[in-house]
């Protein structure tokens, strides 16, 4: 007799045989929220132990998530630690050292960004804030993986609209929305905050991925005159501007949060938070206890506060010690999103998912490595290498000497020659500098290395 089956069991096998597939169900895909602050100094919040500046609302988020107490950048300045962000690599590989010059300069269009990866995983994509990896058409968020922009091209700009300047034509540090300039009202911040809160509300029967990147806390430093009167404690005026800047960056992130919370869409979104860069010298941040600022390899440079928040995978807060790297997010999104992975440029970055639900018992990275132009640093378990063009190497073991006051490269010559190798080793795969930058910035970064190099316990 001829074996008949209802309609009825052919549709469970379907559903049911997808669920058990490497495939996630639409309705079961988790949003993506990427939140990105600006030069912000490692100390410079609540969570990370500052006393000084209030941020209740990331304090919460870190409350409620995963804390890297060993996350990493790949860059020490804005452009390049963004390339590596979006691309999943190491951005040196594609020639991505140095910040973007004027056009035609730009993040290279063979690169796969997170974006275009998360729009093929049936994602509705957005950047709201600061783009910084090319000015031209062809490198604009919406050519590159985003539905949605609004936000400056540049790297920085004044926090109030300045009519006059702003609505100029070809104005490249204007605030615009898919290609057309805008004119907007109050203080940027709370205006990409409030941006952010509409592109949350909108229906659609896709996931969501938001790039939330803030400009703050970089220069200029402007706020609002009832937010700097908020830390009227500080005497020094630029670290009063600073403090209210962060002040408003987590308040903007505060109604963010509540608008997925009035969604109900809380428990399933991966809400990621980290810096570009540390803290810079003349917007008078902090990075300690960490050596060093934005600029150089020091850990103040690139060791940044980080957070992952993702309750319904993660539903119980904690610290995970292992180093992780900023190229980490764009596979473990991925992955999260029942993307592909695989990528015809190899991904530096790795899927942390199975590291923090301990399903990997090993750890995501025993080295990572940093260089720009005249300057590299390695790390390898505890030990980092610093090495400076017309000075040398430095050697320092972070489990004994975090702050990296003591120099042990003399006692540790073995060490500083297998690691030299290594670092040479991983240097020689990659690419050409697409550009370069002013001889200047060479001559100021190598100096601040050496500073610190040679200051030692006198620091």
């Amino acid at each position: 007799m001829p074996i008949r089956v209802s309609f009825t069991v052919v549709l469970i096998v379907v559903v049911f045989g997808n669920r058990t597939s490497s495939c996630i169900m639409a309705d079961e895909k988790p949003n993506v929220l990427l939140i990105l602050a600006d030069d912000l100094g490692y100390e410079d919040l609540g969570f990370q132990g500052s006393t000084e500046i209030r941020s209740p609302n990331l304090d919460r988020i870190a409350a409620d998530g995963i804390r890297f107490t060993d996350g990493h950048v790949t860059a020490s300045v804005c452009s390049p630690s963004r390339a590596g962000l979006m691309a999943g690599r190491y951005q040196q590989r594609f020639g991505h050292e140095a910040n973007v010059p004027p056009p035609p300069h730009g993040m290279d269009l063979d690169e796969i960004t997170l974006g275009q990866k998360l729009q093929k995983a049936g994602y509705r994509t957005g950047i709201i804030g600061k783009w910084h990896l090319g000015d031209l058409d062809t490198q604009y968020p919406t050519s590159r993986g985003f539905d949605y922009f609004f936000g400056l091209r540049e790297g920085s700009r004044s926090y109030f609209y300045n009519a006059g300047k702003d609505d100029k034509p070809g104005n490249r540090h204007g605030i615009e929305e898919n290609g057309k300039q805008v004119r907007f009202d109050g203080y940027l911040t709370d205006v990409i905050g409030d941006q952010a809160v509409r592109f949350i509300q909108q229906d659609s029967d896709k996931p969501f991925f938001l790039f939330l990147s803030f400009t703050a806390p970089h220069g200029p430093l402007q706020a609002t005159a009832d937010d700097i009167e908020r830390f009227n404690q500080f005497k020094d005026p630029k670290r009063r501007t600073y403090a209210a800047m962060v002040w408003a960056m987590d308040r903007a992130i505060g109604r963010v949060l509540a608008q997925l919370d009035a969604r109900g869409v809380t428990d399933n979104t991966l809400i990621w938070f980290l810096s570009d860069n540390g803290g810079a010298t003349g917007n008078a941040s902090s990075n300690l206890p960490l050596a060093g600022h934005k600029g150089i390899k020091f850990e103040g440079g690139i060791r940044v506060p980080f957070i992952l928040q993702w309750k319904k995978k993660f539903p119980v807060a904690r610290r995970y010690a292992p180093m992780v790297s900023s190229f980490d997010i764009f596979p473990t999104c991925v992955a999260a999103a029942g993307g592909d992975v695989a990528s015809a440029r190899p991904l530096d970055g790795v899927n942390l998912l199975p590291f923090l639900t301990g399903e990997d018992k090993s750890v995501p990275h025993t080295k990572l490595y940093w260089h720009k132009l005249w300057f590299s640093a390695m790390r390898e378990g505890p030990w980092k290498l610093i090495y400076v063009q017309d000075y040398g190497y430095a050697l320092y073991n972070l489990d004994d000497d975090p702050t990296e006051r003591h120099d042990v490269a003399k006692t540790n010559p073995d060490r500083v020659t297998t690691m030299t190798a290594d670092l040479n080793r991983w240097k020689s795969e990659l690419a050409e500098p697409q550009w370069r930058e002013a001889d200047q910035w060479f001559k100021i970064h190598s100096q601040n290395h050496i500073r610190i190099i040679e200051a030692k316990d006198g620091r």
